[in-house]
């Protein structure tokens, strides 16, 4: 990835699946879970799918890798 990716700036960002489900495949960041105790670092983000609205909570690390996750939406 060109550009760190920092879990603060990651609310409303877009994102699509390498490996689409249920024919998901362009998602954002519609929250980002602030840890219960304060001072720790950011740990989960919630990914809506465009199309459904469906929601899955993700570590997210796991958009970093370029794996499973491209930043913006790619056709």
């Amino acid at each position: 990835m060109k550009n760190p990716l920092h879990p603060k700036k990651l609310l409303l960002s877009k994102w699509t699946a390498v490996h689409p489900i249920n024919k998901e495949k362009h998602f954002m960041v519609v929250k980002v879970i602030e840890p219960e105790e304060e001072g720790l670092p950011v740990e989960q983000v919630v990914l809506e799918a465009v199309m459904t609205k469906r929601q899955k909570t993700i570590h997210w690390r796991l958009l970093t890798s370029g794996l499973d996750w491209k930043r913006g939406w790619v056709t």
